[in-house]
């Protein structure tokens, strides 16, 4: 007979779910065994929020809502962060959560706690099931509405004595009613109310509808027309826009994570940024979408970039610090912006052409609607790839500057050149992090994974389990800051577990740099922001995996190919670089 982790599993599998994402607790047990009887990859982590990174991860890459199950109480809080970093980054993900018996919600049970109340403004919906049949209809909806509309996260409560087996609950019942003095008239009136509660939970059960039809719920174009027909003109808004376009003599898009929403529609965005031929900045997600060399992607000087612009399209980039708050943005230039998010269209600033809807989609109706390349100024062009020549020009002067140590932007330059063709970057970290997205060239859509606007550490170890679940044959890179590292360090013996080969990189300037830059500048003081050369190859080697100290030079290339041989292999490595202090990105913070 099924139990109610059984129905989880297979309502999951209806939904094209290949993984779940988990840290084992005794509430959630019959959904782990569930999903691996049904032959579903159980990824489980060392922390909570590695589960729900992973599960943020793996919707990404995939198009298809992540899932992760935690245990009651503090398996539950412990999620939040990361709850709150797929909300933030519009990932649609399924958070499972255990939860006491039903019949003991309010009696000071292990771990009972409010849970869909301290989840509620962290989600787009939370559900909370107290019958077996009710199961499958209710992840079905959570589903649903996960993936309506701007996507995001939704929580589905699932009690203890939903999951078990019918007859060891029964049993428990039984033990229940027994502790509340048997023969006595109030004995039996007690056990005669937990035999009907039993009773009306299972009920049903076995009958609740199961639909054995694969449907994937991927989230595509489709799905996300939104506002992208305005009604009083009954045309298209990209044929709105068209126009405007069309007088422009200096256009500039920027093109956000959202834009990359879609996975299968990768190759279609790339071709209608093509067709458009205006120089593009890609942000976030979207890194890759062009490949490493694109002649109409621009890296340097946005700011420069989007102030002379005559024509500024801003494509799943809302105006909040990234950009300024708007104020990169020219006044007088024509802009229109494309966003899931209703009130993402107009933080901070309001746009000449506001569009509600999906980025991707927007884009192709675009391109469909302006027909042939177009040919831009080429003063216009030539210019920003200029600036770009004379910054990477830069940078490369930069990385031949020797201090004793390993010069970041040379390490960084070198792993560049090592990237294997099929490769995915995680980036996890402050300072380094954000060195590594001036060098790094993403090879393709979809290869670069970041935590997004909420800037949370930690994601690195969650995001390498939901990548090596999504891709088959990718070589995974996990750069790490020295102070981020430590959050997820744990999960090396998840690596190691699970034979997930990575080469993480540790920038150790034994330093929060990104804060220290600016904090010890103004304040004078370095309080709390220092840190040790701490020895974090030896960590990953005491869970299992393999570390290098990458102190010289001269080393970084050998190293590098041996840490690659490794990871091939299914074994993960660890290289603690220890840095030269560096001002590369001196003034550069922005909050």
């Amino acid at each position: 007979m099924k139990h109610g982790g059984d129905l989880v599993a297979e309502t999951l599998l209806e939904h094209g779910v290949g993984a779940l994402f988990t840290l084992c607790g005794g509430h959630i047990s019959p959904i782990l065994s569930g999903c691996r009887k049904a032959g579903m990859q159980v990824i489980d982590a060392r922390h909570e929020a590695s589960a729900v990174f992973a599960a943020d991860a793996y919707a990404r890459l995939t198009g298809i809502p992540g899932v992760a199950a935690v245990t009651a109480g503090p398996g539950v809080t412990n999620a939040v962060t990361a709850l709150k970093n797929a909300q933030m980054a519009q990932s649609p993900l399924i958070l499972l959560g255990g939860a006491s018996a039903t019949v003991l919600r309010g009696r000071g049970s292990l771990q009972d706690i409010d849970q869909t109340g301290l989840l509620e403004t962290t989600v787009k919906q939370c559900f909370a099931v107290e019958k077996v049949r009710d199961i499958a209809p209710t992840l079905r909806e959570a589903f649903r509405v996960a993936c309506a509309g701007a996507p995001g996260p939704t929580f589905v409560e699932l009690p203890i004595d939903v999951l078990y087996p019918e007859e060891v609950v029964r049993e428990w019942y039984g033990v229940k009613g027994g502790e509340q003095g048997k023969g006595s008239l109030g004995g039996k009136a007690v056990q005669w109310y937990l035999d009907f509660h039993a009773e009306q939970m299972f009920k049903g059960a076995q009958d609740s509808p199961q639909r054995n039809t694969l449907r994937a719920l991927r989230h595509t174009a489709a799905d996300m027309s939104m506002d992208l027909i305005d009604a009083a003109k009954n045309k298209s808004l990209a044929a709105v826009a068209a126009p405007s376009l069309r007088k422009a003599k200096r256009p500039a898009m920027v093109i956000g994570g959202q834009a990359l929403r879609h996975p299968d529609q990768a190759d279609k965005l790339a071709s209608a940024i093509e067709t458009l031929g205006a120089p593009v900045y890609l942000s976030g997600m979207a890194r890759g979408l062009l490949g490493p060399d694109h002649p109409l992607q621009v890296k340097h000087h946005r700011k420069q970039a989007l102030r002379e612009a005559d024509w500024v399209l801003l494509a799943g980039a809302p105006c909040d610090f990234r950009l300024d708050y708007g104020s990169h943005i020219s006044r007088k230039t024509t802009l229109v912006s494309v966003n899931a998010q209703r009130e993402d269209l107009f933080k901070n600033r309001l746009p000449t052409i506001p569009v509600w809807g999906d980025p991707a989609a927007f884009l192709m109706q675009l391109a469909e609607s302006w027909g042939e390349t177009k040919q831009w100024d080429a003063e216009w062009l030539q210019s920003l790839r200029e600036r770009d020549r004379q910054r990477e020009k830069d940078i490369r002067t930069q990385a031949l500057t020797e201090g004793g140590r390993i010069n970041p932007l040379d390490l960084l330059l070198q792993i560049d050149t090592a990237l294997d063709e099929k490769s995915a970057i995680i980036a996890d970290g402050g300072d380094f992090v954000a060195t590594a997205a001036y060098t790094l060239r993403p090879r393709s859509p979809l290869s670069w994974l970041d935590p997004g606007v909420f800037g949370t550490l930690g994601v690195g170890g969650g995001f390498v389990l939901g990548a090596a679940a999504a891709t088959q044959g990718v070589e995974l890179w996990l750069i790490y800051g020295d102070g981020s590292c430590a959050y997820s360090l744990a999960e090396f013996d998840t690596f190691v577990r699970h034979n997930i080969g990575v080469i993480a990189v540790v920038g150790n300037d034994a330093c929060w740099s990104q804060i220290a830059r600016d904090q010890v500048t103004i304040l004078q003081d370095d309080v709390g922001v220092m840190l040790r050369r701490t020895e974090y190859h030896k960590v990953a080697e005491g869970y299992g995996g393999v570390g290098f100290l990458l102190d010289k030079p001269s080393d970084i290339a050998p190293v590098l190919q041996e840490a690659k041989a490794l990871a091939r292999q299914g074994r993960p490595v660890l290289i603690n670089a220890i840095l030269d202090h560096s001002d590369f990105r001196k003034g550069s913070i922005s909050v």
